[in-house]
Order: C-alpha cells, then sequence, then structure tokens
C-alpha cells in the first residue's frame, strides 16, 4: 500500500514564490503527490508577473487563488515548505519542515522573476525525486 504525500507551500502572501512551487510540483508529479498551497497574510489575487513567468514554461497558475495558512492544512501535511513566513507558520512535531530562502517576486519585473522561478524549479524537482523515488520499469 502506497500513500500520496501531501505537500504544502507557505509563504507570507501565497501569491508567488508557493504558488509557482506548487505549479511545479502539481505538473511534475503527475498526480503523485497532493499539492496544497497558502499564506499567512494572503493578498486578494496571484502576482502577475509570477503567472508570466510560469507561463513562459508551460504552467499555467492564472486560475489559482491565493488562501489563507490553516492549523488544519499544516496538520494534514507530510512536508511543509515555508518561504520567507518565519514564525508566523505553525510548527507540529512529526511534520518535515524546509524554508526556501528565496527572493519575493513581489513588484519585480519578469526578468528578476524568472530566475527566482528556475530555482524553485530545481528545489521542487529534488524534492520530488525524495518524495517520489523513481522506479525502474
Amino acid at each position: 500500500m502506497t500513500t500520496t504525500p501531501t505537500v504544502l507551500f507557505v509563504c507570507v502572501h501565497n501569491a508567488g514564490r508557493s504558488q509557482m512551487a506548487a505549479g511545479f510540483l502539481r505538473e511534475l508529479s503527475e498526480g503523485r503527490v497532493e499539492v496544497l498551497s497558502a499564506g499567512s497574510e494572503p493578498k486578494d489575487q496571484l502576482n502577475p508577473v509570477a503567472v508570466q513567468a510560469m507561463a513562459e514554461v508551460g504552467i499555467d497558475i492564472a486560475g489559482n487563488t491565493p488562501k489563507v495558512l490553516t492549523t488544519e492544512a499544516v496538520k494534514g501535511s507530510d512536508v511543509v515548505i515555508t518561504m520567507g513566513c518565519g514564525d508566523t507558520c505553525p510548527i507540529f512535531p512529526g511534520k518535515r519542515y524546509e524554508d526556501w530562502d528565496l527572493t519575493d517576486p513581489a513588484g519585480r519585473p519578469i526578468d528578476e522573476v524568472r530566475p527566482i522561478r528556475d530555482e524553485i524549479e530545481l528545489r521542487v524537482r529534488a524534492l520530488l525525486a525524495e518524495l517520489v523515488p523513481a522506479t525502474d520499469e
């Protein structure tokens, strides 16, 4: 029996970094990982430059909406990835936590958001390889 791991990406506004990370993991895991994202102080809409940067690599996050971080989301996740939300993320024993130190794309032009997006993709690919090891057919 295998269980599907759940990953929660958290940043303050849930409008850029966490949404890009969730978009990559949803796309790359092909359903093998349940993906959540939330923010401690969510904005009312996604960062349009983050949406544009993801569209450039063929991932559509335009329909996503920032969500507020809940303790239930944290409790229900196997891995919690924080991105600059510091002490506002609740900590529960037995959970795997990682803090990814990434530049906030808010207010930055596309040329500055692309490297952030690419760094997120590298980290998501490494995380996915740990969570869902490749199987030899």
